[in-house]
């Protein structure tokens, strides 16, 4: 556990390992969102990811912990993901309204491996 703070929000990014196709069958399983207590939004916000500059995963993630993220990294991202990375943005609306343009991470993931 970790301890507990006020809320934060962070527009996460992360370069994708080469085992992020596991990521998605855990998603798609319920797996994430079976998680205790992050997992309701941590899986709503890797169905949500976008992609950045051709080659990162961004999102928002919603954090009370210090250091930030560090359950999730812990349980999910530190298998999926390297070179985390979480900038605090005011509101989850300002974050996803900063990456609202960008493509959807998963579409062009599978579009990437047919």
């Amino acid at each position: 556990m970790c301890p507990i703070y006020s809320m934060t929000f962070y527009l996460v990014k992360a370069t994708p390992k080469g085992n992020i196709g596991e990521l998605r069958q855990d998603i798609d399983n319920g797996m994430i969102s079976n998680l205790v207590p992050f997992g309701k939004s941590l899986q709503y916000s890797l169905e949500n990811a976008k992609l950045d500059n051709g080659k990162y995963a961004v999102w928002i993630e919603e954090d009370y912990c210090s250091p930030s993220l560090a359950m999730e990294r812990e349980v999910v991202l530190d298998r999926f993901f390297d070179n985390i990375k979480g900038e605090v943005v005011s509101s989850e609306e300002d974050g996803w309204s900063k990456i609202r343009d960008r493509q959807p991470f998963w579409t062009i993931l599978s579009k990437l491996r047919e």
